[in-house]
């Protein structure tokens, strides 16, 4: 079985990570999922939160908001709404936007609490990214 598989993370702006990894790490609706090369297949939605990608001794992170991955054996690709290196992430704008979120869900209508929570997940996920 191969220790490595092809990672390709794609946003609707640019081709966000192509190349190797041994593991990589995402959240999803059902939690955080570790996959090692060999994996069965599957396609999982993802929730806003921190990528971790490894590559021998190299770990990187970044921000993931919302989209899917497929995964197979030999490959997993993910389309993602956002995602962001720690160095893209501004992170005064990420702790306003944390801020504003946490108002609207304690004093916010029903229809826009769904908003809230999410606005909320994208900027913890971006702060959590910067750690």
């Amino acid at each position: 079985m191969p220790e490595t598989f092809q990672l390709q993370v794609v946003t609707p702006g640019r081709i966000f990570f192509e190349g190797e990894a041994d593991f990589v790490e995402i959240k999803t609706g059902e939690g955080r999922v570790g996959i090692y090369a060999g994996h069965e297949p599957t396609t999982v939605l993802l929730d806003p939160g921190v990528l971790l990608i490894r590559s021998g001794t190299e770990v990187k992170k970044a921000a993931l908001h919302t989209g899917f991955a497929e995964i197979l054996p030999e490959k997993i690709s993910i389309v993602a709404e956002i995602a962001e290196w720690p160095d893209e992430i501004d992170k005064n704008r990420a702790e306003e936007a944390r801020i504003r979120a946490k108002r609207k869900l304690e004093t916010g209508e029903e229809r826009s609490i769904l908003q809230a929570e999410l606005a909320l997940r994208k900027a913890l996920a971006r702060l959590e990214a910067l750690k």
